[in-house]
């Protein structure tokens, strides 16, 4: 039996783009067959909905608390995790393995470079994924590649076309890159979705970073979940997924 964990998801409590409640989530995720959740909403260095005019733990306290909407409306038969999308240039990182109390520690973060950044994460035992490397959109200026802060790369992100994620595909495999996917998902109107599928179940955020990092998790996506029919396959069985057909519109800026 195969394992389903969405990576890459956001509510409305904490990111500005985000139109979902958390608490809708688990029952719409379980009904697509999904084991379990990692809530990563857009950090204050993004696209965030959280007030700046706030004190640090009381932003922490709205940040987190998609993710407890989440918590509490799951089952015990669904699993639901802490993770953050952290922005930079437009370059953005999923983190994982990281924790409140983290946050609520470092409230110099927003200040953070790259490497300090990458360096902290680590310091507590989780991971940094480079989240949809090649993702071209109206307001951003440039693609910014940073190999040497990532520790795996998402390789399939339902909310790009999949050129996009193709060109991060071979991103990945020429820098020899752990890969992952995900959904993106912001509501319901998500036709296409991915995620990691394990072969076994992943009760916490350490098993999935300790699951990830020994290459167990396999990307996977679906096209037209909405559609009973389809199902999850693995990315390398899609060659469009994989395959460049278009070079990056944007300039490449390598750090």
């Amino acid at each position: 039996m195969e394992y389903i964990y969405e990576t890459h998801l956001h509510t409305v409590e904490a990111s500005a783009c985000a139109s979902m409640p958390g608490e809708e989530y688990p029952a719409y995720m379980k009904s697509l067959g999904y084991s379990g959740i990692v809530v990563t909403d857009h950090f204050f260095t993004g696209n965030s909905c959280v007030p700046r005019n706030l004190p640090w733990e009381k932003r922490i306290e709205q940040y987190c608390s998609g993710y407890d909407h989440v918590k509490a409306a799951a089952g015990l038969d669904f699993t639901v995790l802490f993770g953050i999308e952290y922005n930079f240039q437009g370059d953005e990182f999923l983190l994982y393995g990281v924790t409140r109390q983290w946050l609520l520690d470092n409230p110099d973060i927003e200040s953070f470079s790259r490497r300090q950044l990458y360096e902290s994460v680590h310091g507590v035992g989780g991971i940094m994924i480079h989240a949809h490397p090649y993702r071209e959109r109206g307001y951003l200026s440039a693609i910014h590649l940073t190999p040497d802060v990532s520790d795996g790369i998402e390789v399939y992100n339902a909310a790009n076309p999949d050129w996009q994620n193709a060109l991060g595909y071979e991103y990945a495999l020429e820098q020899g890159f752990l890969m992952s996917g995900g959904s993106d998902i912001h509501n319901y109107s998500l036709n296409n979705m991915g995620g990691m599928s394990f072969p076994y179940p992943i009760h916490t955020i350490e098993e999935f970073v300790k699951g990830f990092m020994a290459g167990d998790g396999t990307p996977v996506f679906r096209r037209d979940v909405h559609d009973s029919s389809t199902s999850f396959r693995p990315v390398t069985e899609e060659r469009d997924l994989m395959v460049t057909t278009t070079e990056p519109n944007l300039e490449v800026i390598w750090h």
